[in-house]
């Protein structure tokens, strides 16, 4: 095994501490393989209960590491042949425009949902693969994972996500080293039709500190003028659970200012979702102008652009899942 892929092995004083140091890495493998911030943590539930229960009965042939990766890709094989494959609205529908009607609002497990940065990725690793991890978890290429099998999928993100060796990825799927590497060849060409690299890399520039000032403070006044100069004009917005969604600088404007326009006035609470910039965003729409939770923004910037928005609008389950409060203040 390499060094990505061995741990100690357990023995009889493995404790629940020694299953828990691999959480956040095996709830990254379960959301990239589910595309649900909560099916993902549930899985990871019953990979670890599965893992404590089996404990005695584990014979030291592979890592405790492995071990649960071989688990909770079985959790995740049995989750994903009993529901249907989440998406993006672009995925499922061409462009509306400002005039369409609002339509309407699809089932929950219809959508890739966010997750929270911190349940996925863990800090002081080594630099590159912090980037791989990041790149990882976009909203966009978990999207393209969803159109691939599962056995495809759970190659790809072995094999270029988690950097694995052919040959530990064919003993955990429990198949051939051809055979899955064919399925890995076959789900970058999937990837690759979709415009997304299977080798996920870095953005092309970190948005700095004074464009996100200069962001929050543009949105808080709704000052249309200035959120010209930070959008790029092929800009994309979605706002799940409606599967409308806008593409264009001038159409998402336009929605702002007309049936959106009751967000003017709204505050934003910063946060981090997909390895990107993320706001708890508040409209003033409560009793008395009080500010109530209105959606989760997730922003992609490229080049000091917002290129994508994506508002998730299920505040009821989104924000505590994000720690983000009842109330701006």
């Amino acid at each position: 095994m390499s060094a990505r892929a061995t741990a100690s092995q357990p023995t009889a004083d493995t404790t629940v501490e020694s299953l828990e140091q691999f959480r956040a890495e095996l709830t990254g493998y379960c959301y990239r393989m589910l595309g649900s911030a909560f099916d993902a943590e549930d899985a990871v539930q019953e990979t670890m209960t599965r893992a404590w229960r089996a404990l005695d009965r584990f014979e030291g042939r592979s890592s405790l590491r492995t071990w649960l990766y071989s688990i909770a890709n079985n959790v995740c094989f049995d989750a994903l042949n009993a529901r249907k494959r989440r998406a993006r609205p672009m995925d499922l529908s061409e462009a509306t425009t400002v005039d369409s009607p609002v339509g309407e609002t699809l089932a929950g497990d219809t959508w890739i949902e966010p997750m929270p940065d911190g349940r996925v990725l863990t800090t002081g690793g080594d630099p590159a693969e912090m980037v791989v991890a990041r790149e990882s978890i976009r909203l966009a290429f978990l999207a393209a994972l969803q159109s691939l099998p599962p056995r495809q999928r759970a190659v790809l993100i072995l094999r270029d996500v988690l950097r694995w060796q052919a040959s530990e990825v064919a003993e955990l799927l429990d198949t051939t080293v051809a055979s899955a590497n064919s399925a890995l060849q076959r789900a970058r060409a999937t990837l690759a039709s979709r415009g997304e690299d299977g080798n996920p890399t870095a953005p092309s520039k970190e948005p700095d500190e004074e464009l996100l000032a200069r962001y929050v403070d543009a949105f808080e006044r709704y000052d249309i003028d200035s959120l010209t100069a930070l959008i790029a004009e092929d800009a994309t917005q979605s706002m799940p659970p409606y599967a409308m969604w806008l593409q264009g600088r001038n159409d998402i404007l336009d929605w702002w200012v007309g049936p959106g326009a009751a967000c003017r006035g709204s505050r934003l609470v910063p946060t981090t979702a997909n390895g990107r910039v993320a706001f708890g965003q508040y409209r003033p729409s409560g009793p008395g102008g009080s500010f109530e939770p209105w959606a989760l923004q997730v922003l992609e910037i490229v080049d000091g652009r917002v290129v994508d928005f994506s508002f998730f609008l299920d505040t009821d389950r989104v924000f505590p899942l994000f720690g983000l409060p009842p109330t701006p203040d």
